[in-house]
């Protein structure tokens, strides 16, 4: 049963990777995507900052 998981999880892996890889709108789809989390990413750092430099001020 776990071989046959490990083998249906690579399989599903490769070919994913040949539709990312052979696909324009698939590529893009995936770059957007990754652009957002960063974006969300560097938000969140910058909310975290702020609140972190408005403790020290009340301290």
């Amino acid at each position: 049963m776990d071989k046959n998981f490990a083998i249906g999880l690579f399989l599903g892996m490769v070919g994913g990777a040949l539709i990312i890889a052979n696909s324009y709108k698939a590529r893009k789809l995936v770059k957007d995507g990754q652009c957002a989390i960063k974006e969300k990413v560097s938000e969140m750092t910058k909310k975290q900052e702020q609140t972190e430099d408005y403790g020290e001020l009340e301290d």
